[in-house]
């Protein structure tokens, strides 16, 4: 009895999971965390003191865009995590530049 009871759960189960993998899949908190990491570079003056590598971050960030669009997903991952590193690298040169330190 027990056994017919888990038999539906199970192919429920089995049926599920690729809905579940393909949404884990979108990079939605690399691309928030590259947004936000642009932001608070433009707010540590990044714009001023490190000007190409804010707008390599902002490229990417579009890039990101475009891949996520496509369904490329595992390149739109990446390039949201890249441009969130060159945004906050773009925010320590600001901030060690106007003499900020950081946490």
């Amino acid at each position: 009895m027990l056994r017919r009871r888990l038999s539906p759960l199970v192919l429920a189960a089995l049926a599920v999971a690729p809905v579940v993998a393909g949404c884990a899949g979108l990079p939605v908190q690399q691309m928030s965390d590259a947004r936000q990491a642009i932001t608070a570079a433009e707010q540590a003056g990044a714009a001023q003191y490190a000007p190409e590598l804010l707008a390599e971050s902002k490229r990417l960030v579009d890039r990101a865009k475009v891949n996520l669009n496509d369904g490329e997903y595992r390149q739109s991952r990446q390039d949201a995590e890249l441009a969130r590193e060159k945004a906050m690298e773009a925010r320590r040169i600001a901030e060690a530049a106007r003499g900020v330190q950081g946490p």
